[in-house]
């Protein structure tokens, strides 16, 4: 049974980051309630501490090459001219800037470095997260092996972190790690425009810019950046339901402990017998835990401007579906974010007959490429499928980059090795399909009626 896109599924438990590790040991023991408030002050002071009290400022990264980026350097080495605003010629629209939070765990290097290359572009911003149940090695040779990309050297856009986060797949600590990223690419970069988090177990169906075509090639290609310039830059693409069935109450009520947010060394997450009340003073949103969140309301969410991110952070610091939850329920319990809200994540995800999330592959290539969305999960590591999508949709190898308008070669094996302006776009054919997927979506302002919209539960409150 296939069920995608804008009615989400039931709530199911982040994908964001451990993808192929194994869950480690639940444990039940009874807590008390004075003592279960105080792990709940305690660990919810530690995830707001840490985003709080992070480093202010990054240094700045050297200048990236001027090849890439000559308006920047135009910029750099003219004297500023206050006039020159009102002669500037009518251009299209400035492509956007994404800043891509890709996680994964122990053995997922490989994975994550297909993923890299599948969704480069010079103008955005990459950061690279192995979590601690990975090895530090294996942390080490992901950094070498991205500096040994030329492009990612000349362009100063790809990082790893180095001192990694859990990312257990029941808890707060994956919700954790994903804001700790998204506060380190705030920090990297004051000029991206969205933020996608993205699994090792993920993968894109566009480009994210359109490619020259060379004779003798068919191929068609799907440039994201290209139509998301079209687009405000304050919108958000979030899967969210405010339902509370039996399914998602199971996932709500129950007290969990997360060693991820206090512990150096893997351990057993802990269920506490007692189980809480859904809370009174928000309405819960179920959703995914992938989205394409806008810099605004990413920085609502890190800097703590506004009571709610925080006051939800601690109610979530011990629930068993974090990741999931946090992001719809800021959105659509937020007067200045909830008319941003798009119910889509623009990823495409299919469940069998018990609404859990199935392997996607061969047989479903062709849904693949009909749903228009932007992006597909979850992928077994090496399945056919993705050689497919590399050859069909995105027209590269999986240890080179896409080729987008940046690319200057004018050989099928040197496309990218010499490069251009980065600001310039070029869509390509396939561009149309992914545009056609966005004017459906805004199309009579049908989004409305799915946007942040109460339902009634059959869970008691």
């Amino acid at each position: 049974m296939h069920n995608h896109h804008l009615q989400p599924p039931p709530t199911t438990t982040s994908t964001g980051g451990t993808t192929g590790s194994n869950n480690s040991s639940i444990c039940r023991i009874t807590f008390s309630t004075p003592f279960i408030l105080l792990i709940t002050i305690i660990f919810s002071l530690l995830l707001i501490l840490s985003l709080s009290f992070s480093p202010s400022s990054t240094p700045l990264p050297p200048h990236p090459n001027p090849s890439l980026f000559p308006n920047f350097h135009n910029y750099l080495n003219s004297p500023s001219n206050p006039n020159d605003q009102n002669t500037l010629p009518s251009t299209p629209p400035t492509p956007p800037s994404i800043a891509y939070l890709i996680s994964g765990s122990t053995k997922d290097s490989s994975r994550i470095l297909r993923l890299l290359f599948a969704v480069y572009h010079p103008r955005n911003q990459y950061l690279l997260h192995l979590d601690r149940k990975a090895t530090q090695k294996e942390r080490d040779e992901l950094a070498l092996a991205v500096q040994s990309v030329p492009v990612f050297k000349a362009a100063q856009n790809v990082n790893v972190i180095g001192k990694a986060d859990f990312r257990y797949s029941i808890g707060s600590s994956a919700l954790s790690a994903t804001l700790h990223g998204a506060s380190i690419l705030l920090r990297l970069s004051n000029s991206w425009d969205w933020f996608i988090n993205l699994s090792a177990a993920d993968y894109p169906l566009v480009t994210q810019d359109g490619w020259r075509e060379v004779a003798g090639t068919s191929g068609i290609s799907q440039d994201l950046l290209h139509i998301l310039s079209y687009l405000p830059k304050d919108l958000n693409f979030v899967n969210h339901s405010s339902y509370i069935g039996w399914r998602e109450s199971k996932k709500l009520k129950p007290i969990v402990v997360d060693p991820g947010l206090y512990l150096a060394e893997e351990s057993e997450v802990y269920y506490a017998s007692q189980k809480r009340e859904l809370p009174d003073a928000y309405r819960l949103f179920t959703g995914s835990s992938s989205a394409i969140l806008s810099r605004k309301f990413t920085e609502f969410c890190i800097l703590g401007s506004d009571n709610l991110p925080r006051t939800l952070l601690m109610y979530l610091s011990n629930s068993p579906s974090s990741e999931s939850v946090y992001f719809p329920t800021v959105l659509c319990n937020s007067r200045k974010f909830n008319g941003t809200t798009i119910n889509h994540n623009m990823q495409y995800a299919s469940f069998n007959s018990r609404s859990q999330v199935r392997r996607l592959n061969s047989s479903d290539f062709n849904d693949l490429v009909m749903s228009g969305a932007a992006f597909a999960s979850p992928f077994k590591a090496g399945d056919p499928v993705l050689d497919k999508i590399d050859h069909e949709l995105l027209h590269h190898n999986r240890d080179e980059p896409v080729p987008g308008g940046w690319c200057l070669g004018d050989t099928e094996t040197n496309k990218c090795t010499v490069w251009g302006d980065a600001e310039i776009t070029r869509p390509g054919f396939g561009a149309k399909r992914l545009e056609k997927h966005f004017l459906e979506l805004f199309s009579n302002g049908s989004y409305l009626s799915y946007q942040c919209q109460y339902e009634k539960s059959s869970s008691s409150r």
